[in-house]
Order: structure tokens, then sequence, then C-alpha cells
């Protein structure tokens, strides 16, 4: 992390609403349909932040610069997604999006892939504001993402 002062455009005071995002159908297609169809429910759920973040996740660990560029455009897309998403929960881009609440986990994992996959390609400025994102919007989230084994933390920097 660099010494640049950030203001915390998510600070939230105590009793702040945490957002909860409504149940992703994906999650429950998956678990169904697998691996082999993956690729189908994609094309049904594009709206799916989980789903973008699946795909984010397989290609970082490729760890080739082709699969780090895809990596950004398919965690970009679940991060966008993610966000259209908890604008209508009612978030005004303050206030938890906590990982304890399983359908807010896409969005997070979409996150901490853009942060991972920013750092990657050299873009330190995305990197480190998607990391302080998700620090904001979940602690819990950054930790889980952070220790799970799929990769660096998202403010580590090589």
């Amino acid at each position: 992390m660099s010494d640049t002062t950030h203001e915390n455009l998510l600070a939230f005071g105590p009793g702040a609403p945490a957002t909860l995002l409504p149940i992703d159908p994906s999650v429950a297609e998956i678990a169904d349909r697998g691996r082999e169809q993956f690729i189908d429910i994609v094309r049904a759920h594009p709206e799916s932040s989980l789903c973008w973040a699946l795909l984010a996740e397989g290609s970082l660990a490729v760890g080739s610069p082709e699969a780090d560029v895809a990596a950004y455009a398919y965690a970009r897309t679940g991060y966008h997604r993610g966000l259209d998403a908890l604008r209508r929960s009612g978030w005004k881009g303050a206030g938890p999006v906590p990982w304890e609440h399983a359908p807010n986990r896409g969005f997070l994992r979409a996150l901490w892939a853009l942060a991972e996959a920013a750092r990657r390609i050299g873009d330190e400025v995305e990197h480190e504001r998607c990391a302080q994102l998700l620090r904001d919007s979940s602690p819990t989230g950054y930790r889980e993402l952070a220790e799970d084994g799929t990769g660096d933390r998202p403010d580590q920097v090589r």
C-alpha cells in the first residue's frame, strides 16, 4: 500500500444499515448443473456477480499475462453488475456489505478479483482503490478472501 491517504467513501457509523443482496439464482444452477454447463449458466445469468467472479478467479489461477487481462475484464464486469444490484437493494455508496450474508459474496469476490487482477497488470491505483473498498465494505470478506488460498492478499505488492 502506498503512503497516500484516501478518503473512506464507505465510512459508516454505528447502526448504518447493512446492504443485503437478494439470493442469486445462479448459485442453485451451479450446484445442480456443475462445471460442464457453467458457461450456459453465465449466459443465462449475466447479472450474477458470482458467475463473473468465478470466471475471474479461474483466469487468475492460470497466472499468465493473457489470463490476468481476462480476469480483469471478468472481475470488472462482476464488480459493476454487483454495484447495480447493491443500488437496487438500497445501497447509496455507503454502509456495510457483509460477507456473512451469502448473496453478497459474489460482489465481494468480484471486487477481490478486480483488485488482484489490477495488481497483476500493473494498475496500482485501481488495485489500491479496490482493496480499500473491499476492506471498507466487509472486513470479514477481506480477511476471508485474503486468507483462503485463492491468491495473494489484495493489498500485497510484489
